[in-house]
């Protein structure tokens, strides 16, 4: 079986350029990525089903070929194209969620993520808190849950919050028990009268 340079080399090249818009940050273009990359794919799937031949059909014939060709590619390159479409669908429906929320069409780079990559492997404290409650140097639990991050510099902040939070409802609390206990005496008041 000899293969078709050309229809091996268009190939590649597909595949390539599959690749290239597959590594950048905008979901249009790694759409576009993936849709290339699967012409290719269908493109090697069909130059591996060999020369072309007769149907696979008994009794039928084309033109001058001896052999029946290859069926099975024909059924992986159609089944190939439905499960592009699908995730092309798929695709297409993440980026107009993302395009909701952030009005871009460019995928941000994760903050956890780049916590996690600058922690220290010798540092146990320094391990993510998996039940995001306890204290990760005491083993304590903890009022701020994810918020225990002792080299992060948001802690300060978030403890500020959370302490701003804790004094706010301790006073609107305290005003309507204050307001309770106004009611209670008018009322005291009116019955008395």
């Amino acid at each position: 079986m000899t293969a078709d340079f050309a229809l091996l080399l268009l190939a590649g090249i597909l595949c390539a350029a599959g690749v290239y818009l597959l590594l950048e940050r905008a979901i249009i273009k790694i759409l576009l990525g993936i849709m290339i990359m699967s012409n290719g794919v269908n493109l090697l799937i069909l130059a591996a089903g060999g020369p072309p031949g007769n149907p696979p059909i008994r009794g039928r014939g084309w033109g001058d070929n001896t052999a029946d060709s290859d069926p099975l590619s024909h059924a992986m390159i159609l089944t190939a194209i439905v499960i592009t479409a699908g995730v092309g669908a798929f695709i297409l429906a993440l980026a107009y969620r993302s395009y909701q929320f952030t009005t871009m069409d460019e995928v941000a780079d994760d903050a956890e993520d780049a916590k996690i990559a600058k922690r220290s492997a010798l540092d146990p404290a320094s391990a993510p808190d998996r039940d995001a409650s306890d204290d990760p140097t005491t083993g304590m639990p903890t009022e701020l849950g994810e918020h225990v991050d002792y080299d992060d510099e948001d802690l300060e902040e978030a403890e500020a919050e959370y302490e701003a939070e804790a004094q706010a409802k301790a006073a609107a609390e305290a005003r309507l028990k204050a307001l309770r206990k106004k009611q209670y005496r008018d009322d005291d008041e009116e019955e008395v009268k």
